[in-house]
């Protein structure tokens, strides 16, 4: 038992030494994004004129961020109407419906932040895919945009 407890330990710091990671590829993080992109575009609150999603930066350029590597960025902004709601209900709302769509529309995993429940200046949001490393932060504001998304890939090689 001991022989094996060692040769497992043993083969995971080989495999650790030798950059055999579960890092994945640009490739695989780009593909994921354009995606993510895409099911933006077409989910129903999205493709909604009155919420005016525009698509600042397309995630289809390799950007460089260190030797031999390389991420991928996509920003976007989109609007939410207040009409006769408090600001404090217009943000919750914005950012529950925000929230909703990454988690449940995208697959992002929620970094839920309550401290900033009652803040009146705006919130952000933060996401992640980190078995694709990627980060998705949304700024909700109180002004339109209401959304400004900012997603973006870990530094990876080609």
């Amino acid at each position: 038992m001991r022989f094996t407890r060692l040769t497992v330990v043993g083969l995971a710091l080989v495999m650790a030494a030798s950059g055999c990671t579960s890092e994945p590829s640009l490739k695989e993080a780009a593909a994921e994004l354009q995606k993510d992109m895409q099911r933006l575009e077409k989910d129903d609150v999205f493709k909604n004129p009155l919420k005016r999603l525009r698509i600042l930066q397309h995630p289809d350029k390799d950007l460089p961020c260190d030797k031999d590597r390389f991420r991928r960025v996509l920003r976007a902004t989109a609007d939410y109407d207040r009409g006769n709601e408090s600001l404090s209900g217009h943000l919750d709302l914005a950012q529950r419906l925000m929230e909703n769509t990454l988690a449940r529309n995208l697959g992002y995993t929620m970094d839920y932040d309550f401290s900033q429940s009652e803040f009146e200046d705006g919130r952000f949001i933060y996401a992640a895919k980190k078995d694709l490393g990627i980060k998705m932060t949304v700024y909700v504001a109180p002004e339109a945009p209401t959304w400004r998304l900012h997603a973006m890939t870990a530094c990876l090689p080609h």
